[in-house]
Parts: structure tokens; C-alpha cells; sequence
């Protein structure tokens, strides 16, 4: 079954109009904006213009947009080398490469392309504003091969806290799982909040080198046997708990 959008107010703003459209995301969409690129009944528009979807008439570069697509929230297990964006002006592979229909999809969030694993893609950017804002409580769970070993008193400064460029940071756990075939450590670790490279940043204050970097939870979803480079749906059950989880009502299904 298809999930069908959420129906819009009567006015809302323009970088959601566009999202809900698949133009791009909310960020992507004010970026389209302040470029001149999008236009409201025939004239340019700026940042925080509302819209009246039954009323108004909105182009991108000149194109009327289509319809709404679908909410739809899909799982992807991310390799390494590939970036975590919707278009790469370098030529890189992107996620969206990855699924075979990525109409309105966004990554929600970000994984960077040495790191691989857990994945959101979404066309909801409501859910993905509050799954990535800290402020609605997200956990992002990682196990980290780390080189030389972890000690105790490595975890202890990981989840007591270090002083970053941009800010403390602190992991809400972080507990020995284990070794790799190696012999290098692997270590689970909770992070409540993802600035860029931020786990490896961590552990290279706390004297640990990430040599791998897998991401395996996002909240109540789970990577589980999900294959490399492989998409799927959310299961229902999935779904109700992300949505629960950020405080919004899962999408109506037809």
C-alpha cells in the first residue's frame, strides 16, 4: 500500500510546498528560491513566502512542478564511497543511485562516504527535520573498529566529554563489543546528536583511530540483515515508532 501525502493547510511555505512536491528539501528548496530559480503566479519569490496549493501557480526554471508524491520512508544500507547527498557535482555515486525509484526522496541527515551503514531516505521533511534536530531525542547507534585498543579510561573520555573545534561533544555510551578478525577493538556507540565526522573526531581526541564505520540504528529502526548498498520500506511497525518517536502522526494509508 501507498502512503498517502499529508494533506496540506490551506497556505503553507514554499520550501515545504516544494519539498512535498519532490523538487528538492526544505534546504534544497531555499536554495532554489534565493538563486531567482522558482516563481509565485509569474514573479520572482523570496525566503519565507506562503503559497496557497488550490490558488497559486508555482514554476522552477519556468517548469510547473508536478504532483505531490507520496510520504515514503525507505532504509538504505549505505557502502562506503558514496555520498550522501541527492545530486554530486562532482560525479560521485549518490544514495539516490542506490534505489530504483528515488522521485521526492531526500537523505535525512547525513553519513559521510568513508562511513557506511544505516540510512534514512524520506520525502516526509517533517519527519526528517525532527529525526535529525537534537532536540527531539534521536540516538544514532555506531560500532567503531578502532586502532590501538580501546581501554577504559579511553571510553571514560568518550562519554565523559572532549572539546571539539565546533563545540563539546560526548557520546551517551560507549562499550566494548568486541574484535574484528584483526584483532582490532570494535566499539558500540551512542551519539545524541550527528555534526560532521563527529564519532571520529571523538575517538581521535580520545587518542583511537576509526578504521571502520558502521552506523546501525537511527532511533527505534534497525539496520538488521539489510545487504549492502540494498533500500527497503520501513515496516509498519517501523514506521509508527519513528513517527511516535519525533511526535508526529504517521501517514494515512490508501
Amino acid at each position: 500500500m501507498i502512503a498517502a501525502p499529508r494533506p496540506p493547510a490551506v497556505a503553507e511555505r514554499l520550501n515545504h510546498y516544494l519539498a512535498r512536491h519532490g523538487v528538492a528539501s526544505r534546504r534544497g528548496a531555499d536554495a532554489l528560491i534565493e538563486q531567482g530559480r522558482v516563481q509565485l503566479n509569474g514573479r520572482p519569490t523570496r525566503l519565507g513566502t506562503l503559497v496557497e496549493p488550490a490558488a497559486d501557480h508555482v514554476t522552477v526554471d519556468g517548469r510547473p512542478i508536478g504532483e505531490p508524491v507520496p510520504l515514503r520512508t525507505l532504509v538504505l544500507n549505505k557502502p562506503t564511497g558514496v555520498v550522501s547527498t541527492r545530486r554530486d557535482p562532482q560525479g560521485r555515486p549518490t544514495v539516490l543511485d542506490l534505489v530504483d525509484d528515488p522521485r521526492g526522496l531526500s537523505p535525512v541527515g547525513r553519513l559521510d562516504s568513508d562511513s557506511r551503514g544505516l540510512l534514512l531516505l524520506s520525502s516526509d521533511g517533517d519527519l526528517a527535520l525532527r529525526v535529525t534536530h537534537p532536540r527531539h531525542g534521536i540516538t544514532k547507534r555506531y560500532r567503531a573498529t578502532v586502532t590501538p585498543h580501546a581501554t577504559t579510561a579511553a571510553l571514560r573520555r568518550i562519554t565523559g566529554g572532549v572539546a571539539l573545534d565546533d563545540g563539546d561533544a560526548r557520546a551517551l555510551e560507549a562499550h566494548l563489543a568486541g574484535q574484528d578478525r584483526r584483532g582490532n577493538d570494535v566499539v558500540e556507540v551512542v551519539m545524541a546528536e550527528g555534526r560532521k565526522r563527529e564519532v571520529r573526531r571523538l575517538f581521535a581526541a580520545a587518542g583511537l583511530r576509526v578504521v571502520d564505520l558502521v552506523r546501525v540504528a537511527v532511533g527505534p529502526v534497525r539496520l538488521g540483515r539489510l545487504k549492502e548498498g540494498h533500500a527497503r520500506p520501513l515496516t509498519h511497525a517501523e514506521e509508527r515508532a519513528l513517527y511516535e518517536a519525533v511526535g508526529l502522526p504517521p501517514p494515512r494509508r490508501r
